[in-house]
């Protein structure tokens, strides 16, 4: 495996059916890939734009949490993309992401591999305590632009599972896990890149004409927790307790408790203590 920066002209043979629909850019260093094309966005930059840096200063996980990087232990990039219409038609947004970067790894021979709600990329080890481990997550960033909306999708996946003091190593319920533990060996980085935006843009395609719904059976299918009994945290309060029956067309995450079902749209989701 290569820790040098990805070169565009060598991604482009290996792009398939994405080739001409992103145009990739390599960094060996900046802040925040999405902080960096969302400045881009500003200035013209087309939909399919996709900045990947070697290492990330100030990249961004969700609720705030930094995630940093460096190629040797790390991917990490954005994609921009385009949609018309309002931000209630881009409900679900980030699980469909999460089902494409879910089958690009699993097409790279990835055993083990599931979604969290709402963004979580984990990797599941039936016989370990805890039987799963965070490999990655995505981070969506919307902006409203005229007669449409504008997103950009941040994905960092761990290549190695990080040291346990290191910021990025875990989301606070879950330990972290690397890709290496679900392979024999690394794919090459062009080829890992190149695996993801394929799916991505297959996914975002088929989310733009028919919204999270059209991508709903597939995500239960990799849905770590389906079935399960869990509990939903806000800021380390548990607001409910239940069996988790997946996601609705929307998006929502739909616990069932006592009293019926509950939707929810916001929160960290974790396994309830058995």
């Amino acid at each position: 495996m290569t820790t040098s920066r990805i070169d565009p002209a060598r991604l482009q043979p290996l792009l398939a059916e994405a080739r001409g629909r992103v145009d990739v850019d390599a960094v060996a260093e900046c802040t925040s890939t999405s902080s960096v094309l969302l400045e881009r966005a500003t200035v013209g930059a087309p939909a399919g734009s996709v900045l990947v840096a070697d290492r990330q200063t100030a990249g961004r996980g969700r609720r705030g949490r930094h995630w940093q990087s460096s190629p040797e232990a790390s991917l990490t990039f954005s994609l921009l993309w385009r949609f018309p219409g309002g931000v209630e038609r881009l409900a679900g947004l980030s699980l469909a992401a999460g089902v494409a970067v879910a089958r690009a790894l699993n097409g790279c021979g990835a055993a083990g591999i599931a979604l969290k709600w709402p963004n979580d990329i984990l990797l599941v080890r039936p016989h370990d305590v805890p039987p799963a481990g965070k490999l990655g997550g995505i981070l969506v960033e919307l902006q409203a632009e005229r007669d449409a909306m504008l997103a950009v999708i941040g994905i960092g996946l761990n290549l190695q599972r990080p040291p346990p003091n290191d910021a990025m190593s875990t989301d606070g319920a879950l330990p972290s896990a690397g890709l290496d533990e679900a392979l024999p060996g690394l794919p090459e980085r062009h080829r890992l890149l190149a695996g993801l935006l394929i799916e991505l843009v297959a996914a975002l395609d088929r989310f733009a004409a028919g919204g999270f719904a059209a991508l709903r059976e597939e995500w239960l299918d990799w849905h770590a927790w389906q079935d399960r009994p869990v509990r939903l945290l806000q800021d380390g309060v548990t607001l409910l307790e239940g069996c988790c029956r997946g996601a609705g067309a929307d998006g929502a995450l739909l616990i069932e408790t006592a009293t019926g079902i509950e939707r929810c749209l916001s929160g960290d989701l974790s396994l309830r203590a058995a």
